[in-house]
């Protein structure tokens, strides 16, 4: 059992004992009949500033798992902005649904809710999201980023993400390797979405040897046309000869199931939560000798991208330039976890926890 502040008891497993165990702040659950628009939005600290995260749409098989995944997601947003040095706080929103459900309407709908929250949540794209989907939101609201260049936004953050994964890999890859250097390393990147297939387009052009799977052939097929890429079996993935896994889909594919299959040096990749239970499969890597990229840290990029949007005067060469700062952070995080014997992850929260703590005294009253 765990506490709330009231002194009630809530069971650990409950909707209340998930909040309480992971820190949130507060947890929206916004429903519109006439659209049939049902979304989660969670807040999990303002410490450093107003919660910054997109919002995904995914047709979720219930309504519990759309709530362990919006929490979870906020959580990392948190740590995200705070190791990556922006004045933001940690927020997220899923929206429950098939992607073709979407609409002005609905969109629009969900836009007012953001609003309703005054700025205490400040939504951007994800999953099955698009800068167009921003525009009709952003018609109900400030609240939002991630629009088109042409409406002055910072467009697509798919890029910025990408690159500083690439960045958080190359610094992993030093780390097992000893040099930063990707030529001829066997890359397997699973999922090419739009930030796996900018990935993918770094890692050809160092003249890495890379492989790619998705659950969706065309793009498969796409890229690998591309970029020269081999395509793989979906079900081929842990089992596969590589020295770099990089997960860019869903999370939690770092799992009981998977870990003890997996056959690399490096993990490193774009996709939120890909260690599905944080501590205990951290530890398993670390006693591997695997090297793991923390996700929060070398996915930051697309944070990095929106806040820059948000807060007005939107360079994109100053942004990258500010994603460039990933790779001697994700340097310093492995260092820490080798001196301290600890996975990099608790290495990476650590740091991140540190600076909203020192942050948080700073804004006390005098």
């Amino acid at each position: 059992m765990v506490e709330i502040n009231t002194g009630e008891k809530v069971r650990e497993g409950s909707i209340y004992g998930q909040i309480t165990s992971l820190g949130h702040e507060q947890l929206v659950i916004c429903y519109d009949e006439p659209t049939g628009l049902k979304a989660i939005i969670g807040i999990h600290n303002t410490v450093l500033g107003p919660a910054l995260g997109g919002t995904r749409m995914w047709n979720y098989a219930s309504e519990a798992e759309a709530i362990t995944d919006v929490l979870r997601l906020s959580r990392g947003m948190t740590f995200k902005a705070a190791i990556s040095g922006l004045n933001l706080g940690g927020g997220k929103a899923v929206i429950i649904g098939d992607p073709k459900l979407k609409n002005e309407a609905y969109l629009r709908r969900f836009g007012r809710f953001v609003n309703s929250l005054g700025g205490r949540y400040i939504t951007a794209e994800d999953v099955n999201m698009k800068t167009s989907d921003m525009e009709y939101i952003a018609m109900e609201t400030k609240y939002v980023t991630g629009l088109p260049e042409v409406r002055g936004g910072g467009g697509d953050p798919s890029p910025v993400t990408a690159y500083g994964t690439y960045l958080g890999m190359k610094a992993a890859a030093k780390k097992a390797y000893g040099s930063d250097s990707l030529t001829g390393k066997r890359i397997l990147v699973q999922g090419i979405g739009q930030v796996g297939k900018y990935l993918v387009s770094h890692l050809t052009k160092e003249n890495a040897e890379v492989f790619i799977t998705d659950i969706y052939e065309d793009k498969l097929i796409e890229v690998a046309k591309a970029t020269g890429a081999t395509p793989i079996d979906p079900n081929m993935v842990y089992d596969f000869d590589m020295d770099i896994y990089s997960p860019c889909a869903l999370g939690a594919t770092i799992n009981d199931d998977t870990i003890d299959r997996l056959k690399c040096k490096v993990v490193a990749g774009g996709a939120n939560n890909q260690l599905k239970d944080e501590e205990r499969h951290g530890k398993i890597l670390l006693e591997r000798g695997v090297i793991y990229a923390p996700d929060f840290l070398i996915n930051s990029g697309g944070l990095i991208n929106v806040c820059a949007e948000f807060m007005g005067g939107y360079n994109r060469e100053s942004t990258y330039l500010h994603a460039e700062k990933i790779y001697d952070i994700t340097t310093a995080i492995l260092d820490k976890s080798a001196v301290e014997n600890i996975p990099s992850q608790q290495a990476a929260i650590e740091m991140a926890w540190s600076r909203i703590e020192a942050i948080g005294k700073v804004k006390l009253p005098y």
